[in-house]
């Protein structure tokens, strides 16, 4: 087999990033909803419509926009409850640290404009009762409830890192991390929200083998030397994330605000808009997107609870020592409960035969987005935390598609390991 040699590059964006702000406010506006449901619902709250408050009855598709001094906040929603969008977007916005006028952007002083209005019937009626339902077809509960939207969506894992994630967006999303960490804790004092990173990895026959480049541009106040600059990222930011990864970014070429001045950022810089980071969100550009963004939608949207399954299916794949690397495709119709298709690709580095595979997978995993929704308990106020620094590899308590909690069911599925 001839030599594969290849340099495959990922990026991530920090909180203040324009993008990001607008993920962070849809998910906050989700959460708020979710939350306010629960406690409605815990509390016998009946609308004078006659409607209980139920979580599982909340429907959202909320849609951000940030531009210099105004947000605005649209989308579709059905719930019993009332929530303050203008507040929730001021504490989104304070929290990142857009808190003064000089930072581009005030968190106290913006406009918010709200423009949310309700869920449309014809949509609504797919998911409230199934398409198998509604044709006396359905064979259970997880059968009741349809897909909110078709489509396809991906789930991707390897075993470049023990997060099972691919080395270059992992890193990515690390550093940008520790930017902020360095920006809010003090220990840069004369950074300011917005920023990115870039991370590119060499590989021979698939395997990362070194750091080839590295970029971080960050946005700062007017008064700082570039030269200190670059002195601080490498030492404060890089090398202390790189550190605890336990690679070597010796020999690597280091870009740090290759434009030589990033004083206006955030968005007086660039208008954000909720759902343009997808590739930031999922794994960097290695593996498929089937184009659906996650953040505000609420989890009988199967852009965000199909590729949070189809992640929790890959992940235990390459867990259980199927394969090395896994992607899972998995497509809806609207309105229908059972998946149109599942697809499993290992790209050679299957340990089991892939029929094997395919078939533990359908035998261990329901994918019909009720009991996704059940088996990942997602409904609950879990999702601005997932709107930076990606969706998929922080193994955080809330992160349930993260669980390796199906390896022992599918290596029992597979009679080649029995």
């Amino acid at each position: 087999m001839a030599n594969s040699s290849y340099i495959f590059t990922s990026e991530s964006v920090t909180e203040g990033h324009p993008d990001k702000i607008c993920d962070q406010i849809s998910d906050a506006v989700l959460d708020a909803i979710l939350a306010k449901e629960i406690e409605l619902a815990e509390q016998g709250y009946i609308s004078p419509s006659g409607a209980p408050a139920d979580p599982s009855a909340v429907r959202c598709a909320c849609e951000t926009m940030a531009t210099t001094g105004m947000v605005l906040v649209t989308g579709e929603i059905r719930t019993q409850a009332y929530v303050d969008v203008p507040a929730i977007v001021r504490e989104v916005l304070e929290d990142i640290g857009y808190n003064r006028a000089k930072y581009g952007f005030d968190a106290t002083t913006c406009g918010v404009l709200n423009a949310i209005h309700d869920q449309s019937a014809d949509i609504a009626q797919g998911v409230d009762q199934s398409f198998e339902a509604q044709k006396g077809e359905a064979e259970d509960s997880y059968s009741e409830i349809g897909a909110g939207d078709q489509g396809m969506m991906f789930g991707y894992a390897c075993n470049e890192t023990a997060e099972l994630m691919p080395l270059p967006i992992y890193a990515a999303h690390r550093l940008s991390e520790r930017l902020t960490k360095v920006r809010k804790e003090g220990i840069l004092p004369y950074l300011r929200p917005d920023g990115k990173t870039q991370v590119s990895v060499r590989y021979e026959n698939d395997k990362p083998v070194g750091i080839d480049k590295i970029v971080v541009s960050t946005q700062h106040s007017e008064d700082i030397d570039p030269e200190q600059l670059r002195e601080d990222i490498i030492e404060q930011v890089i090398a202390p994330v790189f550190a605890d990864l336990d690679l070597s970014y010796e020999g690597a070429e280091i870009f740090i605000n290759p434009t030589g001045r990033f004083v206006i950022g955030g968005p007086m810089g660039d208008a954000g808009l909720t759902g343009r980071k997808i590739i930031v969100d999922t794994y960097g550009g290695m593996g498929r997107h089937g184009g659906g963004a996650f953040s505000g939608k609420d989890c009988t949207k199967v852009d965000r609870s199909g590729a949070y399954a189809a992640r929790w299916v890959a992940k235990n794949v390459v867990a259980a020592g199927l394969a090395d690397r896994c992607e899972v495709q998995i497509a809806y119709a609207i309105g229908v409960a059972r998946p149109v298709s599942i697809m499993i690709e290992t790209f050679g580095t299957n340990h089991v035969p892939q029929e094997e595979i395919e078939a533990a997978v359908e035998k261990v995993f329901d994918l019909r987005p009720a009991a996704i929704i059940d088996a990942l308990d997602l409904r609950r106020p879990i999702y601005r935390k997932t709107a930076a620094y990606g969706h998929f590899g922080r193994e955080l308590p809330e992160f349930t598609w993260e669980h390796t909690n199906k390896v022992e069911d599918l290596k029992a599925a597979c009679p080649s390991l029995s």
